[in-house]
């Protein structure tokens, strides 16, 4: 299991977070779509997994960014 830690950071060091996640994200998408057409399901499993994990990481941290 994780260790849970407690970090401080301004909103807008998380933004910049939520940023640089969403290009990792793309390219975990484009990596699964380039595998699904090679058909490499192994990948495929991979890259969507990693995709999703980013997502729920984006949502969280965006939760935390004022509005």
């Amino acid at each position: 299991m994780s260790k849970t830690l407690t970090v401080k950071l301004t909103s807008d060091e998380i933004e910049m977070l939520v940023d640089a996640l969403e290009v990792d994200l793309e390219g975990y998408v484009d990596a699964a779509k380039e595998a699904r057409a090679n058909n490499k399901r192994d990948d495929v499993n991979t890259f969507t997994e990693a995709a999703t994990r980013i997502q729920a990481l984006m949502a969280k941290l965006q939760d935390l960014v004022e509005d």
